[in-house]
């Protein structure tokens, strides 16, 4: 019996000291990765015009920004990234970066929570005290997850970019295709509720407060939707209003502002075109410097 229970110690800790050398090994990848939080977390990410919002805060085309403006971006935008998330990566962002001229917000990620994606930072928490309370506060038995298991940090969709990142940079990362004929041609039978959290918008409120304590030019936006879609958007004018509300700074609405369809990859999304397009409008507008 007491060699059986040396058996299980020994492969207990033959166990625990591979998952951490493992968990070792690919933390070295994300250190040495391209991808955006790599970059913020290891000192290669100060910009002048920092970029914030879901997926659709990808539609600020950052090549195309920096070759009009002549000035540096950096992008904190991530698919489905909600607003408690993103208050923490700029808060880490203004701490270790002098302050940045403007920044530029998608309030659309106000919309609704994203757990699984938080999950997913579990990857990044090593390095911020504040995302490991944010997940410790919010999923708690993710956060134990990840002190069991050096490797649990990286099963998620956050590491999988990372280390697709590795070797370039993701400053580019923008739906390239056209929207389909048929797809297109569907528009009017695609309905896409908006939620408003209070939480998430108090999330705003306290980004863009702390933010303009230090000096920073916030602008709050809405990127554009396909054109007819908008109107299939339920409560975007009321997320608005909320918005402008909870930050007391105007909204400037770029909803239903570009029209061409070929200008879109899908109902949600500009495409580079539109893209480019977008961010003259924002030039034209002052939004942009």
């Amino acid at each position: 019996m007491l060699k059986r229970t040396g058996w299980y110690a020994a492969f207990l800790i033959v166990l625990l000291l591979g998952d951490r050398a493992a968990g070792y090994v690919l933390q070295q990848q994300v250190v040495q990765s391209q991808f955006r939080y790599s970059r913020m977390y290891h000192g290669t990410a100060g910009a002048d015009v920092l970029l914030l919002g879901n997926s659709r805060g990808l539609t600020f085309y950052q090549p195309y920004i920096e070759e009009k403006t002549g000035l540096k971006t950096f992008n904190l935008s991530y698919n489905g990234l909600p607003m408690d998330v993103a208050k923490v990566l700029v808060q880490d962002y203004l701490e270790r970066y002098p302050a940045p001229k403007q920044m530029l917000i998608d309030i659309t990620g106000c919309d609704r929570t994203n757990d699984e994606l938080m999950a997913g930072f579990l990857t990044y928490s090593g390095q911020s005290y504040r995302l490991d309370t944010l997940i410790h506060n919010k999923l708690e038995k993710v956060w134990w997850g990840g002190k069991v298991s050096a490797l649990f940090r990286y099963n998620n969709e956050i590491f999988q970019r990372a280390l697709s990142h590795r070797n370039q940079t993701d400053a580019g990362w923008l739906l390239d295709r056209v929207i389909s004929p048929k797809l297109a041609a569907e528009v009017s039978e695609n309905k896409y509720p908006l939620e408003i959290h209070p939480y998430l918008l108090q999330q705003l409120h306290e980004i863009c407060a702390e933010a303009q304590t230090r000096g920073i030019d916030v602008r709050l936006v809405i990127s554009p939707y396909f054109p007819q879609f908008a109107q299939n958007v339920a409560n975007l004018d009321a997320l608005k209003k909320a918005a402008e509300q909870a930050t007391g700074l105007t909204v400037t609405d770029y909803s239903r502002a570009l029209s061409d369809p070929s200008a879109f990859g899908d109902f949600m999304h500009p495409n580079i075109k539109g893209s480019k397009s977008f961010v003259d409008l924002m030039r034209n507008d002052g939004v942009l410097p």
